[in-house]
């Protein structure tokens, strides 16, 4: 699937764009985007840090009349059993936001327990090649650089398949631009991230 900007069936809006949608997260947006056919009126959106997991929140509640909350894991318990009746009594669509989805919460309540096992789950997974690319491109768009679709996917094939390590690897790329003033290349890409710790030196002089 190639990546779509939200919102897909949603009107547009101006930080619609913000959110790519590919293969490793279009099921989470679907299920947001059919709120009204789930079985309760709370839902818990999980995907890793720098996923995106917030601002398709945010957009989820502009179009649906929702709420959300993030960090939810680290609320206290009885805010989250309050929040998840009133949104039943209310009628009106609720997400709970975290890292990773219960059991690993660790829920003492058991009320609180039944209720979000009940609840649908949307999840974000780890960045496939589509969505590393359209990251890369736009991180680098950002910082008005100039990488050329070979260093992009050079870029794809070795680092790391998370959200965190896409922002970190440009982070560093931008960094020795601005301090040597050189061109983006792979060779001057693979010197400066292999300093960084960020990727592992190659075995042979196979790696182009």
């Amino acid at each position: 699937m190639s990546q779509l900007g939200l919102p897909l069936a949603w009107p547009p809006g101006p930080a619609d764009d913000e959110f790519l949608v590919t293969a490793s997260n279009s099921h989470a947006f679907h299920l947001l985007e059919r709120w009204a056919t789930w079985p309760v009126m709370t839902a818990l959106l999980i995907g890793p840090r720098k996923s995106g997991r917030s601002v398709l929140a945010r957009v989820f509640a502009s179009r649906s009349g929702g709420t959300f909350v993030d960090d939810a894991d680290r609320r206290a318990e009885k805010d989250l059993f309050h929040a998840w009746n009133a949104a039943q009594a209310d009628r009106r669509p609720q997400l709970f936001i975290a890292e990773s989805a219960p059991p690993d919460w660790r829920i003492a309540i058991p009320d609180l327990r039944s209720r979000l096992a009940a609840s649908p789950v949307a999840r974000i997974g780890p960045p496939d090649d589509a969505l590393m690319r359209s990251l890369l491109e736009r991180q680098f768009l950002r910082r008005h650089l100039d990488a050329r679709p070979d260093l992009i996917e050079w870029l794809i094939a070795r680092l790391d398949r998370n959200f965190v390590a896409v922002e970190r690897a440009v982070d560093v790329l931008d960094q020795d631009v601005l301090e040597h003033r050189k061109r983006l290349s792979i060779p001057r890409a693979r010197a400066t991230l292999a300093a960084a710790g960020i990727i592992a030196l190659p075995s042979s002089q196979d790696d182009q």
